[in-house]
């Protein structure tokens, strides 16, 4: 298959496109579905530990991976390995951020994923560099090998814009299974050079999932992306 994602379907949830003021493109981890990452967003859009009143005008967006896989290899395998599916899944993304700029402005568009869905959320940002309303990267990180060296590839993005202050926040474990801490550090610098504002926590001890404090920092997101 050349294009593994192309028809995928995507989940919409709560406030209808054209009557919301901001809007969540949210991509779920391997093995989940778009209906489990959008529980996760409704979490962060009612979480009650915080001041922080997020948005009810909301809409979430969350397309589904064929057969709840996004690419088949891990993120930090040679990019070749993951094609078609890697091309395929950023293809599918850009539709339904396309879709929602259309709808609420693109810096009012936050980009959300968990594990592998938060690896293809900060690919995605750092290879379409503009102004959006935020990232929540959640146990992941940009996707690549071990060395791999963005640098070229943000002057190159810089000559056609930068991401001009987009909000990003990446949360994960310093002893992660699947993340190693040191991408989450170099998928950092890679959004800095490109002009991204970002927060990075490193939780220790904690497993492959989200905390409480997590679901803060989105909900601050979410907050921030209608203000903008």
């Amino acid at each position: 298959m050349s294009d593994p994602h192309g028809d995928a379907d995507v989940v919409a949830a709560r406030t209808a496109l054209e009557d919301a003021a901001a809007a969540v493109v949210a991509i779920h981890g391997r093995g989940a579905t778009a209906r489990s990452v959008v529980q996760l967003v409704e979490q962060a859009a009612r979480h009650d530990r915080t001041d922080i009143d997020p948005p009810e005008d909301l809409a979430i967006l969350a397309p589904q991976a064929t057969r709840n896989t996004w690419y088949p290899n891990s993120f930090l395998a040679d990019l070749e390995a993951n094609e078609p599916h890697l091309s395929s899944a950023l293809g599918l993304v850009e539709r339904t951020v396309d879709r929602a700029a259309d709808a609420v402005g693109r810096e009012h568009v936050v980009l959300l994923g968990f594990s592998q869905g938060a690896c293809l959320a900060s690919e995605f940002l750092a290879r379409n560099p503009d102004r959006y309303g935020g990232l929540a990267a959640l146990s992941g990180g940009r996707i690549g090998p071990e060395g791999i060296d963005w640098d070229e590839e943000a002057t190159l993005a810089a000559a056609d814009g930068d991401l001009a202050g987009t909000p990003a926040f990446l949360g994960c474990s310093d002893v992660d299974p699947h993340i190693p801490e040191k991408r989450v550090h170099e998928t950092a610098d890679s959004l800095s050079a490109l002009g991204a504002d970002v927060t990075v926590e490193i939780y220790g001890g904690m497993a492959h999932t989200v905390n409480e404090d997590e679901l803060e920092h989105v909900a601050a997101l979410l907050v921030e992306s209608v203000e903008d």
